[in-house]
């Protein structure tokens, strides 16, 4: 009896699908993963739904009831399914063909049912829309820019809308955009893995491009990167209220962008931080406000835990008479110690009895907490910076 077309193409498919790895022992696994989705594509691009999902689960293998029993096919355990539907309870509805064949997409990328949780956990709705746009080509173009099989499952992981972003439209402009700024591929990777909102977040105005010149920084150097990164995903208003935060603390507009030229984090800090810590060094330190042109760790360390304590476990010392003190640089070199290292050089060393009460005191200093901070209201403005 002739085979039904249908037939024919569903049983290729599921061959291709559940053999790849015996069919494509290629060095790249990536690239054989893209052949094969190619292939399955063109084979199936005919078919109904159901017969996609025939496809994903093998020919003559049962039919799925639901959700669970795919996740469970997938990998998944009784605890990552809970974990997913808690973050998406849509999921429990979905459409079977349609999780099948997205879930086959995402094996063929290498992505296991652990990386899977933390993916739904990170962008819930990944498996409510369409990750198969442009899937072959914009894998080839993701091998390319990120180099290896495992820094692009790296990037997936970290922000699963690669997978979802307009790829003509969003990503490949924005991409070019930052390389033609002077920023080369090897240095964009690693932006990319520690910014995953970097793609849609980005826009370059002139005001921008006129930040990026007074910054100093030159094309080349270590911090250019990370000077245009950071503008370039923040919001024009907020990069003018926090050097107009730090400008008002007496200093030019000139030396505040040369500051953010060599420390441009600074632009990720909140105004009220940068507010309390220079009140801080200013009122209660009695250190002149352009300290911070030499030491900007001064603005990042936490009031709380670290400059005021240490501040006063200073004072503590001092008026119990016992050496060494914290005075003068040694009290700046103090304030940028790792914890164990400062322990050691004022604490430890000191006389049983001695380094007993100082680390009592430490530590209650410790633990004081700003004032009224359980009642402090969340302010919400969307993208922190």
């Amino acid at each position: 009896m002739e085979a039904k077309p249908s037939s024919l193409v569903i049983k290729v498919g599921s061959l291709l699908v559940n053999s790849q790895r015996f069919f494509f022992p290629s060095k790249n696994p990536l690239c054989s993963t893209c052949v094969l989705l190619s292939t399955f594509k063109s084979l199936t691009c005919s078919t109904s739904s159901q017969t996609q999902a025939e496809t994903v689960s093998g020919d003559g293998a049962e039919q799925p009831a639901n959700s669970v029993e795919v996740l469970r096919r997938y990998g998944c355990s009784d605890d990552d399914i809970e974990k997913m539907f808690l973050r998406r309870p849509s999921l429990r509805n979905a459409d079977l063909s349609q999780l099948q064949f997205k879930l086959n997409l995402l094996w063929g990328l290498g992505i296991t049912s652990n990386d899977l949780v933390k993916i739904i956990n990170c962008r819930p709705r990944l498996l409510s829309v369409r990750i198969n746009h442009f899937f072959d080509e914009r894998l080839e173009y993701f091998m390319t820019l990120f180099g290896s099989r495992e820094t692009l499952l790296k990037a997936i992981i970290r922000n699963p809308s690669l997978l979802t972003y307009d790829f003509h439209n969003r990503i490949k402009p924005v991409i070019t955009l930052y390389e033609g700024l002077g920023i080369s591929r090897e240095d964009l990777v690693p932006l990319l893995l520690s910014r995953p909102t970097m793609i849609p977040r980005t826009s370059f105005t002139d005001e921008k491009m006129e930040y990026i010149r007074k910054s100093g920084v030159l094309k080349g150097s270590k911090m250019f990167k990370h000077v245009v990164s950071i503008i370039g995903v923040s919001r024009s208003q907020t990069i003018c209220e926090k050097a107009a935060n730090i400008e008002k603390f007496g200093m030019s507009n000139e030396e505040v962008w040369h500051l953010i030229g060599r420390s441009p984090y600074l632009l990720t800090l909140s105004v009220d931080k940068v507010q309390r810590n220079m009140t801080f060094v200013v009122g209660t330190m009695k250190l002149p406000a352009n300290v911070i042109l030499e030491h900007p760790f001064l603005l990042y360390n936490n009031l709380e835990a670290v400059l005021k304590p240490r501040w006063l476990l200073a004072g503590k010392i001092e008026e119990m008479g016992v050496c060494p003190r914290i005075k003068g640089s040694l009290m700046l070199r103090a304030l940028r110690m790792a914890e164990q290292r400062f322990l050691k050089a004022f604490v430890s060393c000191q006389p049983d009895n001695v380094a007993a009460e100082l680390m009592d005191f430490y530590a209650k200093a410790k633990c004081v907490k700003r004032l009224a901070m359980s009642s402090k209201k969340a302010v919400f403005k969307g993208f922190p910076f």
